[in-house]
């Protein structure tokens, strides 16, 4: 008796023998049958196919795969392409890489025959109408994980167990310098005095605390990444951040020898991050490392502020359906000079950015400059943004040009009173936070933060 087959590859055969004898044999209509497959291998490896992905290719264009294998930290773990069963599957094969198709986990099939590369290399081929055949490529598809991402997965895994010791380290330092170091008491005073005028009335010394922590911890991420060693001078709110960062070094703490004790986790991104030329792909590691910082660094901000993010798929039906909507009830597209579109919890930019990819070239501009808006309250995802957006609009029109919507604001009461001209970030941010307040917005676009899982009404995190 032959072995009993899989429920999910069972289920395969059956499907295709179903499409099959309705007579049709082309990728569109047999395409599902191994997404369907595929997914339920991932599954116990905790991956999740993300099908029709569009990527830059190894030859600077964009290519469309029919299928991204991701795993939950969002690496890009293996990619796959489909094809009819009739096709010659050699000959698409050179096709496709010809188009730069990537070939460090690539899976091409024709439901015949499967072909898998790896690192660059033809290693496995099968006949996907045996069984075990099937089941062994599948295996070593998903099985796959190239030795950067490991390195990375243990060490994200690691400064999620440091991160709470780190934290309370610098805690420590902090306090120190508080009490003994003149120039950083000055300085926090000063910062704390910004902030309540320029953002919030109710923001707290351990909130202004908090952002400098989280500025040590995470501004080397953001250099490497970016790869813009001008990062904290020319973001306003990084440099404000910095004289402070100036002050509590200018006696005992060095930020380099305390920072080399997170060489682990740094090195296995900065590498990784090297390795990554699709921009796209950056996003999704910068999320992966937010997420992670976050859940580890407070999980209760994590709840509070909705630190998981929005899938982009999400972000372009909601887009795409807020076009329609202002088509049918106004008669004007998103990109219509004088719609004002905001983004009220901004978070790392995706929203935006999903506009300006959608924005025709010719009315990006004063698109951009001047009816585009966004706020955001957490420090770390206010500079992911910024960067994102204006990467996003150098992408359309190879020009940079420093994104003038978006305000580091408490996002959802920002103060009434119009804001005082103090020095350092405060008159640029509060210069925008007024231009936002007259601004004739008709759009309101985004995924604001609620915590609908929270259930002692008494935790107050909603």
């Amino acid at each position: 008796m032959p072995p009993k087959l899989p429920a999910a590859v069972k289920t395969y055969y059956d499907t295709l023998a179903a499409i099959e004898g309705a007579g049709a044999a082309n990728e569109g209509a047999t395409r599902s049958a191994f997404q369907n497959l595929l997914s339920a291998w991932g599954q116990p490896h905790r991956l999740t196919v993300l099908a029709e992905q569009t990527i830059d290719g190894t030859r600077k264009r964009p290519i469309r795969l029919d299928g991204i294998l991701v795993d939950e930290m969002h690496n890009r773990r293996g990619f796959w392409e489909a094809k009819d069963t009739g096709d010659d599957l050699d000959a698409e094969v050179i096709k496709k890489i010809a188009a730069g198709y990537p070939l460090s986990n690539m899976l091409f099939e024709n439901t015949r025959r499967g072909v898998l590369y790896q690192d660059g290399a033809r290693r496995v081929e099968a006949d996907l109408r045996n069984p075990a055949q099937l089941q062994m490529i599948l295996n070593e598809f998903v099985g796959y994980e190239p030795a950067g991402i490991a390195d990375f997965r243990r060490a994200v895994t690691r400064f999620r167990e440091d991160v709470p010791h780190l934290a309370a380290t610098l805690t420590t330092l902090i306090d120190d310098a508080r009490r003994n170091n003149p120039a950083f008491r000055a300085a926090l005073a000063a910062f704390l005095d910004m902030c309540r005028k320029a953002l919030n009335p109710a923001t707290t010394e351990a909130e202004v605390e908090d952002m400098l922590k989280q500025h040590i911890l995470t501004e080397r991420i953001f250099r490497s990444i970016f790869q813009n060693a001008a990062f904290v001078r020319r973001n306003a709110v990084a440099g404000e951040l910095e004289q402070m960062v100036d002050a509590l070094t200018s006696r005992a703490f060095s930020r380099e020898s305390f920072l080399r004790q997170l060489d682990y986790f740094y090195q296995p991104i900065e590498d990784r991050a090297r390795g990554i030329e699709d921009y796209a792909e950056k996003q999704d590691l910068l999320r992966t490392l937010y997420e992670q910082f976050f859940q580890a660094y407070s999980t209760r901000a994590a709840d509070t502020h909705g630190i998981v993010y929005t899938p982009p798929e999400i972000v372009r039906w909601m887009v795409a359906s807020v076009e329609q909507a202002l088509q049918r009830e106004f008669g004007l597209g998103l990109a219509a000079e004088g719609v004002h579109i905001i983004d009220p919890c901004v978070g790392t930019g995706t929203f935006v950015m999903e506009l300006l990819r959608r924005i025709p070239t010719s009315l990006l501009e004063p698109k951009y400059l001047r009816e585009l808006h966004a706020n955001e309250v957490l420090l770390l995802p206010y500079y992911i943004a910024a960067q994102n957006i204006e990467h996003a609009f150098y992408e359309r029109t190879n020009q940079y040009a420093p994104f003038p919507g978006i305000c580091f604001a408490d996002t959802l009461d920002i103060t009434q009173e119009p804001q005082p001209q103090l020095p350092g970030f405060a008159p640029e941010n509060s210069l925008r936070v007024e231009e936002q307040k007259k601004a004739p917005i008709r759009v309101v676009i985004g995924n604001p933060p609620y915590n609908v899982g929270q259930e002692n009404e008494n935790d107050n995190n909603k």
